[in-house]
This record gives C-alpha cells, sequence and structure tokens, in this order.
C-alpha cells in the first residue's frame, strides 16, 4: 500500500468515527445544569411573557393520604381553563399548534383543546441530577447516533448538541424506575364503537436507573418490559418480553408467548412499523409508548426549541370513568388537560435504502421531563396520516412526571383512534414497586407467566 493509500483510508476512518461518535458538552457548559438551566437541562426561567413560570423544583410531596398504587388526584381542582382553542379559532394559535392537533380540528368540528395555567410539576430524584451533571461531560453517542456510551442514571445528554441525543434523552426518560400497571387498550372506530382492544399487566424495569447500579456495573440494558394479557378472553395469557438496550453490545432482545401455540418465541417483528396487535392493528409497535425499539430507519435532525400546547398533568384523565373519556372521534376534550411548554422538536426522515410506511414524523419532547407529549406522522405522499399523544401523568410521590401510561394515536385517514396503558376504573394505577428480579424478564419466565 502507497503512503498515499494508508493516508486516504487513515483519513476516512478518522472521518467514520467522528461521525459514528458526538463527543460530550464541555465541563463549562455542564456548569450551566447549576446556573440558568435545570438539573436535567429544561431552561430554569420563564418565558418573557409569563404564561410559562420558573421551573421551581417541581412537585416533590405526595398528596396528604396518597398511597402509592392509588389513582392520583387531580393536583390543581379549582382551575379553569383560561382559553379553549378550535377550528373557529385555531389561526391564531397555530405557531403553538402540532400539525396534528390543527388536522384533528378541522377534521372534527366539535374537536377542541382546553388550555389551563402551566404548571411545570417535572421533578426527579437526586440521584438522577446527580448522574445527569455526570452525564453531561461523558456521555457520547455512537453508531452514526443510533448507539451511545458513557451514561448511566440520569439524562444523558442534558445539553442536546442534535437529534439523536434528543431522541436518547427521550428513551431513558426518568419514568420512575420499576413500574406496574393494571391496563386496558380501547379502540373507537370511524363510526363511533368504542372496543376493548387488550388488557392485561404492564412491568417497567428502568435498569438503567438502579439504585444499586454504576456505569461501570451497566450491562447496557436501559429498559426492560413485560405485558402480560388478560382480556378479552381471545388473548387471554399472550404475553410481550422487551428488552431494550443502548448499542450494538447490548442487542435488542424480544419475545413472544401465544396461547394457541403454547411456546416462546423471538419476536423481531414486533418493530418498526408492524401493525401493533395490542391495539388491533391501529397502532404501529414503534408508535408504542411514544417511541419503542430502534429507530434506524429515519434520519434525526433537532430542529429546535419551541413553545407549544401539549397535554400535561392529566390526572384527572388518569381518574375518569372510561365513558367520560373515551368517546366517538377523539377524547373527550373536557377530561383533557393542555398547557403551554417548552419542547423541543425533533424531524426524524427516512435514511436512504430505508423503507418505513411513515418516512417523516415530528416528535415534540417536554424540555423538563425529556418525554414525547406529541408527534405527528406523514405518509409516502407527503399526507398528514398520524398524529399521536401522551397526557403525561403527574406522581409527586415518585417524584416523576411520566408518558408510560394514556399514550394513543389517531389515524386521520380512516378515522379511527386508540387509548393505551389505561388504568381507568382498574385497582391500582402506576404502582411503584421494589426492584424486580432479571429473572422475571427472562424468556423462560415468559410462559409461566402467559399460562397462568
Amino acid at each position: 500500500m502507497t503512503q498515499f493509500a494508508h493516508n486516504t483510508l487513515l483519513a476516512a476512518a478518522l472521518l467514520a468515527a467522528a461521525m459514528g461518535a458526538q463527543a460530550a458538552v464541555s465541563a463549562d457548559e455542564a456548569a450551566k445544569l447549576k446556573t440558568t438551566l435545570t438539573p436535567v437541562g429544561a431552561e430554569k426561567a420563564g418565558n418573557k411573557d409569563g404564561t410559562i413560570p420558573a421551573w421551581d423544583g417541581g412537585l416533590t410531596k405526595a398528596t396528604p393520604g396518597y398511597k402509592n398504587g392509588d389513582a392520583r388526584p387531580d393536583l390543581f381542582p379549582g382551575e379553569k381553563p383560561t382559553l379553549s382553542i378550535n377550528a373557529k379559532n385555531m389561526a391564531q394559535y397555530a405557531d403553538k399548534l402540532s400539525d396534528g392537533v390543527q388536522a384533528l380540528m378541522k377534521k372534527y368540528p366539535d374537536f377542541r383543546i382546553d388550555v389551563y395555567p402551566t404548571h411545570r410539576t417535572a421533578a426527579a430524584p437526586q440521584a438522577v441530577y446527580d448522574n445527569t451533571f455526570k452525564n453531561a461531560t461523558r456521555a457520547k453517542t455512537i453508531e452514526g447516533g443510533y448507539g451511545m456510551e458513557g451514561a448511566f442514571g440520569g439524562v444523558p445528554f442534558p445539553i442536546p448538541k442534535d437529534g439523536y441525543e434528543a431522541i436518547w434523552n427521550q428513551r431513558t426518560a426518568w419514568r420512575g424506575g420499576n413500574v406496574t400497571l393494571p391496563t386496558r387498550v380501547w379502540v373507537v372506530t370511524a363510526d363511533g364503537r368504542r372496543a376493548l382492544a387488550s388488557g392485561g399487566t404492564q412491568t417497567l424495569s428502568q435498569t438503567f436507573y438502579a439504585k444499586d447500579g454504576s456505569l461501570e456495573k451497566f450491562d447496557g440494558y436501559y429498559s426492560l418490559g413485560k405485558f402480560v394479557a388478560d382480556a378479552p378472553g381471545s388473548k387471554a395469557g399472550e404475553a410481550i418480553l422487551a428488552l431494550d438496550g443502548v448499542s450494538d453490545a447490548a442487542p435488542r432482545g424480544l419475545w413472544q408467548y401465544l396461547v394457541g401455540q403454547r411456546r416462546v418465541r423471538k419476536a423481531p417483528s414486533v418493530a418498526y412499523d408492524t401493525p401493533d396487535s395490542v391495539t388491533s392493528g391501529i397502532g404501529l409497535f414503534d408508535e408504542a409508548f411514544t417511541l419503542f425499539g430502534p429507530i434506524d430507519k429515519h434520519e434525526l435532525k433537532l430542529v429546535g426549541k419551541k413553545e407549544m400546547y401539549i397535554p400535561y398533568n392529566n390526572n384527572r384523565a388518569a381518574a375518569a370513568k372510561v365513558d367520560e373519556l373515551v368517546t366517538p372521534n377523539t377524547l373527550n376534550p373536557a377530561q383533557v388537560r393542555w398547557e403551554l411548554h417548552r419542547v423541543w422538536e425533533v424531524e426524524a426522515t427516512l435514511a436512504a435504502g430505508k423503507r418505513h410506511v411513515v418516512p417523516k414524523r415530528k416528535y415534540y419532547i417536554d424540555e423538563d421531563s425529556w418525554q414525547t407529549a406529541l408527534f405527528d406522522g406523514w405518509d409516502a405522499k407527503g399526507q398528514l396520516w398520524r398524529t399521536n399523544f401522551a397526557l403525561m401523568l403527574t406522581a409527586p410521590d415518585v417524584p416523576v412526571v411520566s408518558n408510560f401510561v394514556l399514550w394513543g394515536g389517531y389515524d386521520l385517514q380512516n378515522s379511527s383512534y386508540y387509548l393505551n396503558m389505561a388504568s381507568n376504573e382498574l385497582p391500582k394505577q402506576y404502582e411503584i414497586v421494589p426492584p424486580i428480579p432479571r429473572s422475571f424478564f427472562s424468556a423462560e419466565s415468559l410462559s409461566s407467566e402467559g399460562a397462568r
């Protein structure tokens, strides 16, 4: 090999490495997490209009008398909407509305959003803040942005430089650590009929936040999840297990137990744009939890930060009767609380050589919790097709604001929608539990769990 060829290959390797790994921020930048930014990287100050207040630590104390697993009470029961937006006046507020919300207003004249005073209730344990500060100067993306390393126990990239970092923050956001909840999945068809698509128990273990863990001990799996169905009768006993990792060194594990087959099998199709069987096919698997599984079929661009009306502090909706919340065409506007918050906008566009039925998406990620509140999807013809939401439950007893419950989506083209992770009228709601043995999330345990 000539010296020229050797130098060319070396330069190419260095360029590839640079593209595949995003450097962490400097110590000076990280210091802002203790001054002008919140401990997770949001702007601490309010906005100029005073419609977004300053963050003062969030809510960290449970309502007196509250017991773990009970439905959280409405934290602001006496408040009234300061504004209602519908098709008639939405043009006045279009800069703060997602494309999907505007499409719903145009499609359904009765649909509106009731905007309440903004409360920045998001909070996390001190350990999450301490680890976030450490992550800021040590975490970096790898594998072209689709993997990461150097992060544990806190927000990986509190001062994000690109869309990949912002999405990693969303995927690993603090949601309470170890959580279990009974849940129902409701679907509503174009003719307004509501049906139970699935029901069961969902369990989440955020091993990324293990109390006895550390970066040195971390095995690369940030989230372990299991869903075991108990309704309707035709699905009772079915189960799905998902182990999600931060890089190729911790490859994704997916298994499914189907009662009719009486065996556990790997389920690589439980990903991307495969219709989600849990939602009777109305949703897609990578829309679950607002983002489920790999996203490597899209390139990610950090558009920036903006003020937007998003669902927030929706404890009332989480405690409502099913009939009061899940109504024809859309969720009942009177039950859903919207507030003005700052969000990070991330645009996902189909990568070269890849295929996906939703080639373009826009994600809107709450700056205070690093969780997606809304995202929209366009079809191959460039037409807006799907608009998804998470109602954001506030649990000061943890403390956390979580999008792990009450999420779903609207199909704007066939006029159906679904609501997933709804514990309404069930005996428990988003219960925080002790650390869960790793064996609970093994493929071997799936058949026994599903066959009960």
